[in-house]
């Protein structure tokens, strides 16, 4: 073993790696990495931390990790905590330094990019594009002397360092998050890291535009003025694209919310929900009245629904979010209510 002292915890996803790649940076340090796909949220369990040790945890909900931080606490390490998902009761701790914003239009790296007072703002940017928060990402963008095509460029990124961290297990990514992150946490800007790495990032775009082709021919289970649900099938590049499929849904229709269902071996489902972009409200709140559920105001998802919750979804689903817009006397697109044995086929 070596002398480490550090553990850098964070979300495999474009948020959480580009937000410690800004903060090593400034604060460069040899530290363990411990991270996963995106929807391995309960990352802290993995921390065997003691009095000296320093944990940075970046882009992981608290609420999910409640038990394992205040395990770490209590041996005595020091723990550096940014995030911007729900977080439930935050420790009492002289040892805990948090940095917690749950607002719909804040992501990790637009967090630590304010920490260190605008250091890296390009990352930053890439993060927030990745977590599909654009407006956010444009705005900070303005302080960047870039064009309209070095622009895009951020945003593709962005979508592709995301895209890569859906997935059940390592095995179907394209790259161990661990492993970006080590590809290019030594670039200062990130349009360098697509100039030199024009190998990674063509594999990225590649697999990305392949898996969302496919997603595209998604069933609609549901349509409705202000609600859609899709569903995907138990295939890898489903799972892969099933986040960011919900994204392009949520992008090209921004008054409606959508639900992404992707079938499980287990006969469960994977869910990303995703809230209407111009009411960014209430997708956190839903997923957690289910198990394995939870997420923040504008994306959230459960890992595990069970086949025998999905009708009590759907209802809550629409109650979330079509029932609020009544009001507005929307014109019902198209209407279709499945059964458990339908969805089941």
């Amino acid at each position: 073993m070596t002398n480490i002292a550090g553990y850098d915890v964070f979300n495999g996803d474009a948020d959480g790696i580009c937000a410690l790649i800004q903060l090593r940076m400034v604060e460069p340090r040899d530290s363990y990495l411990i991270t996963g796909v995106k929807r391995n949220i309960e990352l802290l369990k993995n921390v065997q931390a003691g009095v000296g040790d320093r944990v940075t945890v970046l882009d992981v909900s608290m609420d999910k990790n409640h038990r394992h931080l205040q395990r770490i606490l209590s041996n005595g390490a020091d723990v550096f905590y940014i995030d911007h998902h729900y977080a439930g009761t935050i420790p009492e701790s002289t040892s805990l330094t948090p940095l917690i914003n749950e607002s719909a239009d804040v992501c990790t790296s637009l967090l630590v990019n304010q920490y260190l007072h605008g250091a890296y703002p390009g990352w930053a940017v890439v993060g927030a594009f990745g977590d599909n928060l654009k407006k956010s990402a444009r705005g900070l963008a303005k302080s960047l002397d870039i064009s309209s095509y070095q622009l895009s460029l951020l945003e593709k990124l962005g979508t592709y360092i995301n895209y890569n961290s859906y997935g059940t297990h390592i095995g179907e990514l394209l790259f161990h998050p661990a492993k970006l992150y080590q590809l290019i946490a030594h670039y200062e800007d990130p349009l360098d890291f697509i100039t030199d790495s024009q190998e990674e990032y063509e594999k990225l775009e590649t697999l990305y535009n392949n898996d969302l082709q496919l997603a595209k021919t998604a069933e609609a289970i549901m349509i409705k003025a202000h609600i859609a649900i899709y569903r995907l099938p138990d295939e890898a590049w489903a799972r892969r694209v099933g986040g960011v499929f919900s994204n392009y849904l949520a992008n090209n229709n921004p008054d409606r919310a959508h639900a992404v269902l992707t079938s499980k071996p287990n006969g469960n489902f994977l869910v990303s929900v995703r809230a209407p972009l111009n009411n960014k409200h209430g997708a956190s709140a839903l997923c957690r009245q289910f198990p394995t559920g939870g997420g923040r105001e504008t994306a959230a998802g459960i890992n595990d629904l069970a086949l025998e919750l999905l009708n009590d979804f759907v209802s809550k689903f629409e109650r979330t979010y079509e029932y609020s817009a009544v009001m507005k006397q929307d014109t019902l697109i198209m209407e279709y209510n499945p059964t458990i044995e339908e969805l089941n086929d």
